[in-house]
């Protein structure tokens, strides 16, 4: 049972591996074999060099959960305070960079349950919170959900991004489409597909 989300996007991608992961403008549809290697990429250039001990990325687009899930493999926090993750790390030519393979390696002795994830959360408990939060959920690998990329690094979205992950389901970054006005407002369906309510507490002390 993975105890780490190192552990976790590895175990997922090895027994899930032509599963569909994760659906994102531009990108498609990225397998669970897919998304782990397009994870450890940004991983082994962020190792390339000494990182700096929190990251993050905010670029608006899926690049940012895919840095999120190789800051968790690399045992780095996640943090708003870090350093920016660079954008050529992002699927630019420091992607995959050879200098890095070593080190990411060896991160599977140093990254463990009390390594610190997020300020004041570490990845241990992380890991209990997404088990709990799955029992409630009932999500599995034949989960499905849509989530809006606008609102890609906002909490409780990326609560369920884990959750996806944790469920070995499928996550569908959505471009939302425009509100309709004047005549056609009254055709215009709510969409149902996203209810952030279970994810709002994901992160919080004391959960």
């Amino acid at each position: 049972m993975a105890t780490t989300l190192r552990d976790l996007l590895i175990q997922r991608a090895a027994r899930l591996q032509d599963r569909p992961a994760l659906t994102a403008p531009a990108w498609g549809t990225l397998s669970y074999a897919q998304l782990r290697n397009r994870a450890e990429g940004v991983a082994l250039g962020l190792l390339a060099d000494e990182p700096a001990a929190a990251v993050f990325s905010a670029t608006g687009t899926a690049w940012d959960w895919i840095a999120e899930l190789a800051a968790a493999a690399s045992g780095l926090a996640w943090d708003a305070t870090g350093q920016a993750v660079p954008s050529e790390v992002l699927g630019g030519p420091r992607s995959n960079h050879e200098a890095g393979r070593g080190p990411y390696h060896a991160r599977e002795q140093v990254v463990q349950a009390s390594t610190l994830f997020v300020p004041g959360l570490d990845q241990g408990e992380l890991m209990a919170r997404l088990r709990r939060l799955n029992v409630q959920l009932g999500w599995d690998h034949a989960t499905q959900v849509a989530l809006p990329l606008i609102s890609l690094g906002d909490a409780p979205v990326r609560a369920a991004l884990w959750s996806a992950l944790y469920a070995g389901g499928h996550a569908v970054l959505q471009v939302d489409p425009p509100v309709p006005t004047g005549l056609w407002s009254r055709f215009r369906q709510p969409d149902l597909s996203w209810d952030p309510a279970p994810f709002r507490k994901l992160w919080d002390e004391g959960s």
